[in-house]
């Protein structure tokens, strides 16, 4: 019997995990905490290592460090989950020597599942059931990534029991969302209001472990936008806490849209991704180049693919021509400003409800007033954090393509 240990400080996707693997016909132990991982890769022998990033005491990247120095342990299978947003620890876990990277928002047991055996099987172990890497859920892959088993492939016995899986999952999760957002307003609230330094932080940082949690338990449970969501705002929460200094009234009222918007992501625990719609687009106007790649760059943190204009008359020309689900505008510009495009686009029968938001250096009451007037729905004062832009971006593009309710 091949053994898994997986290392997660999250005890309900910790033994979700396991509890899947184990029913596969695979030996688990589980490991709260890096340190407690990097012990029980000693003692227990595991032939392939599942392990979060984000770990107390020890992260994925320094046990795979550890692992990686000990010559018995360097052929080692090494399965990593990481935050989608957080690219510069996925690539220092590829340095480090993981095996795969994969992306916790995106992924399910099943895809974690083929990968093992995908792993097991390359490396001979007798009894595994050939599986090829997910692509999909694969973060900073290898140009050379195989495809997942196909319905095809897949008997059909294990699909429905898979399904049977998910639902239960999903169920489970969806009853535990009051109580999740309950706990994350409270902390939001705790945060806003304190004004010591240690007391704010501390309310950060457990606001940031609750949204961690949620990104794994939305992920395993199917709950595709909640993940999708929580995912790109514990990497801005991690940013704050680390950098105490970008807290600000632009970057906490960011951290709030989200939580809101997770609220209303939660009413609708059933929603789920509609995949015949296309790609969201996102129109970037700004005369000034450095600052339209700078929103650009953020919005590809996000995955949105994006289109820039240089000024108000040729953006409008791509408004009429175009439909884009959110619009990003600079104000101070040449010939027609932002705020005089904003009021124009909307007589566009396309655009008279798409959300825009300002980007702009002026940041004083009168500005943000106008940008309202004119039709505006949100304002970011520059410089702004790339992934502040990019939470809001998604919480306005996901929002966009919510069903109506019912």
């Amino acid at each position: 019997m091949k053994k898994i240990l997986i290392v997660e400080d999250d005890q309900i996707v910790a033994n979700i995990y396991r509890n899947k693997f184990t029913v596969e016909g695979y030996q688990v132990e589980i490991a709260l905490d890096g340190q407690a991982g990097l012990e029980q890769v000693h003692n227990f022998r595991p032939d392939v290592l599942i392990l979060d990033l984000m770990l107390p005491k020890l992260t994925g990247v320094e046990l795979i460090k550890r692992l990686r120095s000990e010559p018995e342990f360097q052929p080692l299978p090494v399965v990593v989950f990481s935050n989608t947003y957080l690219s510069n620890m996925v690539q220092e876990a590829w340095k480090a020597g993981a095996t795969k990277c994969l992306s916790k928002a995106n992924c399910t047991p099943k895809q974690v599942i083929e990968v093992v055996r995908g792993l097991l099987s390359a490396n001979g172990a007798p009894n595994a059931a050939p599986a090829a890497p997910v692509a999909a859920g694969q973060t900073g892959a290898p140009p050379s990534v195989s495809r997942p088993a196909t319905a095809a492939t897949t008997p059909a016995s294990s699909k429905v029991s898979d399904a049977a899986f998910q639902a239960e999952l999903r169920g489970s999760c969806i009853e535990s969302l009051p109580a999740t957002l309950a706990a994350l307003r409270a902390l939001l609230q705790g945060t806003i209001k304190s004004d010591n330094e240690q007391t704010r932080l501390k309310q950060l940082h457990e606001l940031y472990r609750r949204i961690h949690g949620l990104t794994g338990n939305a992920a395993v449970a199917g709950l595709r936008p909640i993940a999708q969501m929580s995912d790109a705002l514990e990497a801005l929460l991690k940013e704050l806490y680390e950098k105490p200094k970008n807290i600000n009234s632009s970057s906490l009222r960011t951290v709030a849209l989200a939580v809101d918007f997770l609220g209303l992501l939660f009413e609708r625990g059933d929603v789920s991704e509609n995949p015949e719609l296309p790609s969201p687009s996102v129109l970037v106007v700004d005369d000034e180049a450095i600052s339209r790649r700078a929103i650009t760059y953020a919005l590809e943190k996000a995955k949105l693919k994006s289109v820039g204009a240089e000024d108000s008359a040729a953006a409008y020309e791509l408004l009429g021509e175009n439909k884009y689900d959110l619009i990003f505008l600079d104000v101070d510009m040449p010939g027609m400003n932002g705020f005089e495009l904003c009021t124009k686009l909307r007589n566009l029968p396309t655009h008279q409800k798409t959300p825009v938001v300002f980007v702009t250096s002026l940041n004083d009451l009168e500005s943000r007033a106008s940008s309202t007037v004119s039709g505006g729905n949100d304002f970011i004062a520059k410089p702004f954090l790339f992934i502040e832009l990019a939470v809001r971006a998604l919480v306005y593009v996901l929002r966009g393509r919510l069903p109506a309710a019912k």
